[in-house]
């Protein structure tokens, strides 16, 4: 293994302490549709999901 290697999978190592994945299927029509609104809106998908997570949460 290489170095920059090993520092790569430290790097994720503690990156996957803190960042957690979430991933589902959508119809493809229903996920353009968001990614245009997005666009127009100027927002990624992790900030929009974060908003909605926050919201459903209560903060």
């Amino acid at each position: 293994m290489l170095l920059h290697d090993k520092s790569r999978a430290d790097y994720f190592k503690e990156r996957r302490k803190t960042i957690g994945q979430f991933s589902v299927s959508v119809p493809r029509e229903k996920l353009e549709a968001l990614d245009r609104k997005l666009r127009e809106q100027d927002k990624t998908k992790t900030t929009w999901l974060n908003e909605k997570i926050d919201e459903e949460i209560g903060k």
